[in-house]
């Protein structure tokens, strides 16, 4: 694993994964984790610009009809407001590599360094953390600008894994493996010390 601390942060990119609408569509929206996700990754983002470094956007798409990309639904949530130069871009898979064009996007701007954000949790974020690590990128995971939902066990109908859980064994199965555990606060101290950021 490529260690964060041992890339400097003006060669990160910030990652804000499917933050959409089409997750509100259905029951598990009023059992979702993190209330403070929206606070957590605007902050992020704010913090990102100010440094003038890169902010990508992803919209996943698939067969459910609120992930359809002629769905209403198929939205940036609406407390995100991409700018000209941040890229939205539409993946197919759990990770954000495969199915976009995402990696050639990183080279062009000398990223070596990424800090995932995003829904889900242990599904599109972790998946994206942990193919980032293997493709040599430094990994920051900030769990507490993530968000995912209880996940049924369609095995044994009635019992389920709380988001409690999936948060905890996503951090540990991440943890000085895949990606550093990083919080908001510790990288906007970061993103503000002199020199930080590059030029916009």
């Amino acid at each position: 694993m490529l260690d964060p601390a041992q890339v400097p942060v003006d060669q990160s990119a910030l990652l804000v994964i499917d933050a959409q609408d089409s997750f509100k569509i259905g029951p598990r929206w009023k059992r979702r984790s993190n209330p403070r996700f929206e606070k957590n990754v605007g902050d992020l983002i704010q913090a990102y610009r100010e440094a003038h470094l890169p902010v990508i956007f992803f919209l996943h798409a698939d067969n459910d009809e609120a992930f359809a990309t002629d769905s209403p639904h198929f939205k940036l949530m609406d407390f995100i407001k991409p700018m000209p130069n941040e890229p939205v871009l539409t993946k197919k898979t759990k990770n954000c590599f495969t199915s976009t064009s995402l990696q050639p996007l990183l080279l062009e701007k000398g990223v070596r360094r990424i800090v995932v954000t995003g829904i889900q949790t242990e599904q599109c974020c972790e998946t994206t953390a942990r193919l980032a690590a293997d493709l040599g990128y430094a990994v920051d995971f900030v769990t507490e600008a993530t968000m995912t939902f209880p996940i049924p066990n369609w095995d044994r109908p009635g019992e389920e894994l709380g988001v409690d859980a999936i948060v905890e064994r996503t951090e540990y199965a991440l943890r000085r493996r895949f990606a550093r555990i990083s919080t908001v606060a510790q990288l906007t101290k970061e993103l503000t010390k002199p020199g930080a950021g590059s030029k916009p």
